[in-house]
């Protein structure tokens, strides 16, 4: 038998199947041990057929028990690399866990002890106290791990017993489970009117479901029980949440409803951990796989639904190799499996909710929250008026004052501000010279509490300065505020109340999210400050206040999406108090309050947001109204990018030129960010007609692949996250 085997090589030039033969039976899916040119590679087995036009070499074997590949996640990949011009192998290592690869992990194995032949205890000599001891315990207990009697009980006693033949040991498989203490909340809950209404009409029929609820309104309860009918009917399901952070809660309520059927995939575990939730998938001993963008490649059959919670975060858009759109992904699983997939979000996505009102997706409304309860009163503060009337903090005297009410009544605040770190450069006040990054051209965060410059692009850190290193000016001026200078001024106006930090810099560990979370919400802190991770889903019942610290910061970014990213995240945060009887009470700091982003966010109207930002993009040609295609060229060498540069825009001019009508215009241009990693950067932005799309963009892929050459990457994005 002959057998289509793609090798695990991350090349363009080897990204294709090749002929092997075997004269023994392998599954599709299989991964394999074969001779690749002159050395011993793995493969995947992909398909199988009688004979082939080539000579071939013979596959040396086997390497797993059962296929690691399903014939979805073939199918998956065929798709992708075909219509998303992302490589075959890339797809499949998507697919399965990294260390899996290679062997590099392995199924954890236990010793277990159980008593073999009681009898044989009374010919124990009355010294050897510590053996009877041992069998004492395991006739008792029926069995034990190695591990545990040998610290209880000595491991010279517990060698002796199974020596002697009174008790023997086996190797017993055991999962390594992510998040095993984790707070379980059990509580019933009672659907209300349109949440029952919502659960009804997406198990009606299988199809793409938009449901828009505003902050509180029970969206999660309504998954749940979405899953809960799926798994009756025999399926399986698939929940995502945009941040890591979000897991260790959802897991929580997750395995009190499903228990050990729920498996946990994100790139926060340790290989092993994620190998066994992978493995508990694979096998069917899990049906429900939960994690973050990753987990849409979950090895599950006969998928009922997936769930994309928090559908709007651009985390779900991957910006490294390979670069897919996890709304892609999930589409094409819920068509295969013909099941239900749920987009969920209180701000959903410009070109989600514009397929909703098209018809393309049925639209699901929850107006309320589940309590009842208002949505919290927004205030909109203007900070110029604040440094007019002499404040130069960094808290408007509004929101001193509802802090100052928030702790006396023993409530919870939290502070959003998306800039981590103490200040967002260093300034000479003198002659305005400003740290930078050697490899990247951006501006040095200052990190106070160890007193270090960092690229939050490359990771290089550097000694803070103490004086200008061009004039010598002592006195520096710090840039704009961080979290971490946001937490020293909350320290010096309340000496006495403890304040927590969530942000990249203060969750390296795995479990540091569980950690900080499950303190602010058993009261441990009555302030949390934090970035974009204490945005998204948190519920905790004792919040009354929110504080947005410079909501324009993300306003003015050289980016198509900044108005409704910034609208977004207002509306997120502020979700976060009045969650439960106490009112909610919202202050957003901006230096530019008439801006329409805050006056549609203060009054939590999406709908007119919707139709005024849909507006101005349809007369801008910019998505949901058209496709962007970026092609990104990066080099070491400035020169080979400017030329590469120009050869592109040649393509894509003579490309506009034969397809007028399907191509708006094409520009290039420096990108924004000029040098990344010691990097010269160039883009070429193609702006194409919807009703063009499938046409050009294959042409754009091919012509984007002539131009990638020794020393030069040039890679297509399609409607970029960022245009920087």
């Amino acid at each position: 038998m002959v057998y289509e085997v793609i090798v695990d090589i991350s090349n363009t030039q080897v990204d294709k199947v090749f002929d092997y033969s075997a004269d023994f039976d392998i599954p599709v899916g299989s991964r394999v041990k074969v001779p690749f040119g002159n050395r011993i590679t793995e493969g995947f087995v992909t398909a199988r057929k009688p004979s082939s036009e080539h000579q071939t070499k013979n596959i040396i074997k086997i390497l797993d028990d059962k296929p690691v590949l399903t014939q979805e996640m073939l199918t998956l990949a065929r798709y992708l690399n075909e219509r998303k011009n992302l490589r075959f192998i890339d797809i499949i290592r998507l697919c399965l866990p990294a260390k899996l690869r290679g062997g590099k992990v392995k199924e954890l194995k236990k010793a277990f002890i159980t008593l073999k032949n009681p009898k044989l205890i009374e010919s124990l000599s009355e010294r050897a106290a510590a053996q009877r001891a041992v069998c004492e315990f395991l006739e008792k207990k029926g069995g034990e791990y190695q591990t545990v009697l040998n610290k209880k009980f000595g491991s010279p006693a517990v060698k002796a017993v199974i020596d002697k033949g009174i008790a023997s040991k086996t190797w017993v498989s055991q999962n390594r489970e992510p998040y095993r203490d984790i707070k379980i909340d059990d509580k019933e809950i009672k659907l209300t009117l349109e949440q029952r209404q919502a659960v009804d009409a997406i198990l009606a029929k299988e199809g793409e479901y938009l449901l828009h609820g505003v902050t509180g309104s029970g969206k999660t309860e309504i998954y749940m029980r979405v899953i809960e009918e799926q798994l009756k009917r025999g399926k399986t399901a698939i929940m995502l949440v945009p941040e890591i952070s979000l897991t260790p809660q959802m897991l929580g309520l997750f395995r009190a409803r499903f228990g050990e059927k729920v498996a946990l995939l994100h790139s926060g575990l340790s290989h092993g951990e994620r190998y066994d939730e992978w493995r508990k998938l694979r096998s069917g001993q899990a049906v429900v796989a939960l994690g973050a963008r990753s987990a849409v490649f979950a090895p599950l059959e006969n998928v009922g639904v997936i769930i994309i919670d928090e559908e709007h975060d651009l985390s779900y858009i991957s910006e490294s190799n390979p670069r897919y759109i996890t709304h892609d992904i999930a589409r094409f699983r819920m068509r295969y499996n013909k099941g239900r997939l749920i987009y969920g979000s209180a701000t959903p996505s410009l070109e989600t909710y514009k397929k909703a009102k098209e018809g393309k997706y049925q639209l699901i409304t929850l107006r309320r929250r589940v309590n009842e309860k208002r949505l919290p009163q927004m205030d909109i503060v203007d900070m110029r008026k604040e440094i007019l009337q002499g404040n130069m903090s960094i808290f408007s005297r509004a929101l001193l004052k509802e802090l100052d009410k928030t702790i006396k009544e023993n409530s919870q605040a939290m502070l959003f501000i998306n800039r981590r770190g103490f200040a967002s450069f260093v300034r000479c006040r003198q002659c305005g010279y400003i740290p930078k990054c050697a490899d990247c051209e951006v501006s040095l965060t200052l990190h106070k509490e160890d007193n270090r410059l960092k690229c939050h692009y490359c990771g290089k850190q550097y000694h803070n300065i103490e004086e200008c290193p061009k004039c010598g000016f002592k006195h520096l001026k710090e840039g704009r505020t961080g979290t971490q200078k946001v937490v020293e001024e909350i320290n010096k106006l309340y000496p006495e109340v403890k304040v927590l930090r969530m942000d990249n810099d203060s969750v390296q560990r795995k479990d540091s999210y569980v950690k900080i979370l499950s303190a602010f919400a058993e009261g441990k802190a009555q302030i949390l400050v934090g970035t974009q991770m204490i945005v998204k889903g948190h519920d905790f019942p004792n919040v009354t206040l929110v504080g947005i610290l410079d909501a324009d910061l993300a306003l003015y970014f050289p980016d198509y999406r900044s108005n409704e990213n910034t609208f977004q995240l207002i509306t997120q945060v502020a979700g976060r108090a009045g969650r439960d009887d106490k009112e909610g009470r919202v202050i957003l700091q901006t230096y530019n309050p008439y801006h329409y982003v805050f006056r549609y966010a203060g009054n939590y109207d999406y709908c007119g947001f919707f139709e005024k930002e849909s507006n101005v993009r349809e007369t801008t040609h910019f998505p949901p109204y058209s496709v962007i295609a970026r092609l990104l060229i990066s080099s070491e060498d400035e020169d080979k990018a400017m030329e590469t540069t120009r050869k592109g825009y040649e393509l894509m001019k003579e490309l506009k030129k034969q397809n007028p009508k399907e191509i708006f215009r094409a520009q290039a241009m420096r990108a924004p960010l000029r040098r990344i990693m010691n990097k010269h950067r160039f883009q070429i932005v193609v702006w194409i007609n919807l009703e063009g799309e499938e046409r050009i963009l294959p042409k754009i892929y091919e012509k984007a692949k002539t131009l990638n050459t020794r020393g030069v990457s040039a890679f297509i994005e399609i409607n970029p996250v960022q245009m920087m």
